[in-house]
């Protein structure tokens, strides 16, 4: 391990001693405490958990959403605590990208428009960011919708616009909370396989928080938080 990013060879994301505890007035809540957790380049990860077991808190430190009271996370080998708010946000840009439960796309913009944002951010000129986000959405089966709001496309082709966002900049991880759970079945495995064949075809890390136990044995690794905990689940387990 380097001591100056705390890194392992080929790690992605590392959280170290990681601890969250909120609070409010006189009351404590202990999320988790001491938590270690690694993804390496390529690997897709699943997170089981209760609900309100800090699955969510978790991915959000992750990502730098969040800030942990205890331990420190890097990303890309940088350690995101040292880093300004301006850093920390162009390194999530950079190296991570996001899919949620519900799309978080902009109304106002086209998909190509919701796509070629995060690209436009890293100071890429209008024409680049078309084109690769023009070609994302096509590799997930949007090349026909380029044009259309979200108010006209469908629960999995918002999705699937998200998952082209979320991959645009070649990040080196994808950090998904429960990125098919508002889909109906039929749509779900659609977007869950199209998400294993971008991380199959780019190399692109997954993390993803999910419910489903059908789709976490699909993925190489699977862990559980529980009681501030994270444990690593054998195959029967799952």
């Amino acid at each position: 391990m380097s001591e100056a990013t705390g890194m392992h060879e080929g790690e992605v994301v590392r959280a170290e001693k990681l601890g969250k505890t909120y609070a409010e007035g006189t009351l404590r809540t202990h999320v988790f405490d001491g938590l270690d957790f690694s993804v390496h380049a390529g690997e897709t990860v699943a997170i089981l958990g209760a609900s309100g077991a800090g699955k969510s808190t978790l991915l959000h430190l992750l990502g730098g959403l969040d800030t942990p009271t205890a331990g420190e996370v890097f990303v890309a080998g940088q350690q995101m605590s040292a880093l300004s708010d301006a850093a920390r946000g162009q390194l999530r840009n950079r190296a991570l990208g996001f899919v949620y439960q519900f799309h978080h796309l902009l109304p106002e913009f086209t998909a190509l428009e919701n796509v070629m944002l995060p690209v436009l951010l890293n100071g890429t000129t209008v024409s680049d960011a078309s084109k690769r986000a023009s070609a994302l959405l096509e590799a997930v089966g949007l090349g026909h919708r380029l044009e259309h709001k979200p108010g006209e496309l469908s629960g999995g082709e918002r999705q699937r616009a998200a998952v082209a966002r979320a991959l645009v900049n070649a990040p080196a991880c994808v950090l998904g909370d429960e990125p098919t759970g508002n889909l109906d079945e039929k749509t779900a495995a659609t977007v869950f396989e199209l998400m294993l064949e971008l991380n199959r075809a780019r190399r692109t890390s997954l993390v993803l928080v999910t419910h489903d136990r059908r789709l976490a044995r699909r993925l190489d690794r699977v862990l559980e938080l529980h009681e501030g905990r994270l444990r690593e689940l054998r195959t029967d387990e799952v």
